[in-house]
Order: C-alpha cells, then structure tokens, then sequence
C-alpha cells in the first residue's frame, strides 16, 4: 500500500507533496442500515465541465440527488460504482466491508488516479497516494459526486427490493433501524437482506427463536 500515514493524526492520511495528474474522490452509502450491501463510488470530475450544486448527499433532495446523479455520470471524466454484499459485511465487519466497496470502486475506474480522496478518517487499501479528509463530502467536489453516486444507487436498489419483501418498507426507511423496521424485524423475522452480525437483527432473531421453543 502507497498510502502515507501520518504520526500525528493515526486515522488519516495527509498528502505532504502535491501529486499531479487526476483525482478521484471516494464516499461510501450505507454503513448504518440493518440490510442490504454497503456502497461506494469514486468519481474524477472534468475541470472542463463542472457541475454546479455539488454537496454532500445527504444534504440534498431527492429529487436534486437524481438530478445531479445524472449530470454526475453525463459530465465526469470516469465514475464507478462498488458494494460489499451483506455476506461480506457480516463475514468481514461493516468497517472492513466499507474498505473492500471502496478500494473495489476505484479499481473499477476506468482511469487511473494518481490521488485519492477519501471521505471520512480512514483509508482503504489502494495502489495509489491516499489522503483521508474529515468532512470531504462537503469540501471536495469530487467527495460529493462520489457521495451522491452512493447514495442514488442504494435508495435504488432500496426500492427494487421492496417489491421482492413488500413488509419491511425498504423503499421508505432505506434499510436503517427505525421503529417500523423494527417491528416488521420482530413480526416477520430477518430476511436473507439483513446483516445478522447487527445486533437489532440477531435480537430479532434471538426472540424468533425462543418464541418458535415456546410454541413448540
């Protein structure tokens, strides 16, 4: 790894020198939810054609995320798209997973980086210079786009999968543990999408099965 770590600050990188040659920026969607893949993108943006309204996704609209996830893909110079699967997140943990859909999204460029930056205070391992920048997805245009990218895909694919399990509302609380999702969580038990190394689902399913031994 060609990553530099930096003494003074142990959980991000810090570039010392100025690397030219193209930037990708890096951002994850989805490490809070109870199912489904963790996502990220990387994206390098052309200079020549910049995007206006850029921020972090969060921040945004739906509607303004689709919007800007559109020109994102039409304007930028290469962009990609990665997850790790829930198998992976529960095999590996959520932390090391979000690595995995991160480095995986940058070796899926179609274009070589000669920098990363990545949102957040950790760093994945990558074959090129890394830098990690608390708080990228507002300050880096490149952070942004990735961000949005990320979070598009995986409403997306929130909604394409609340059809095949119409009872846990995926399409509206996104996969994160609010009190609808923990009562379908309690009233159907988990499905094959649910990270069962999250503790909300293995209590759900912890009082599953003791409830299959009472009736027993």
């Amino acid at each position: 790894m060609r990553s530099k770590k930096s003494s003074t600050v142990p959980e991000q990188t810090a570039l010392s020198w100025f690397t030219p040659g193209l930037m990708a920026g890096v951002d994850e969607a989805g490490r809070g939810p109870l199912a489904g893949p963790v996502m990220a993108a990387a994206v390098i943006l052309d200079d020549l054609r910049p995007i206006r309204g850029l921020a972090d996704s969060k921040k945004l609209t739906a509607a303004r995320r689709d919007a800007l996830y559109d020109e994102i893909r039409a304007k930028a110079l290469c962009c990609s798209v990665a997850h790790a699967t829930v198998e992976e997140i529960d095999t590996l943990n959520i932390l090391q997973a979000t690595m995995l859909a991160m480095r995986r999204a940058v070796e899926g460029l179609r274009l070589t980086p000669a920098r990363v930056l990545v949102d957040g205070n950790r760093l994945p391992t990558l074959k090129v210079m890394a830098e990690a920048i608390v708080r990228g997805d507002d300050l880096v245009p490149a952070i942004s786009a990735a961000s949005i990218l990320a979070k598009v895909t995986r409403d997306r694919w929130c909604a394409e999968i609340d059809a095949q399990y119409p009872h846990y509302g995926f399409a509206t609380h996104k996969g994160y543990g609010t009190s609808a999702h923990l009562d379908a969580l309690r009233a159907h038990g988990a499905c094959p999408l649910h990270r069962r190394s999250f503790s909300p689902v293995s209590e759900a399913l912890a009082l599953a099965g003791r409830a299959t031994e009472v009736l027993r």
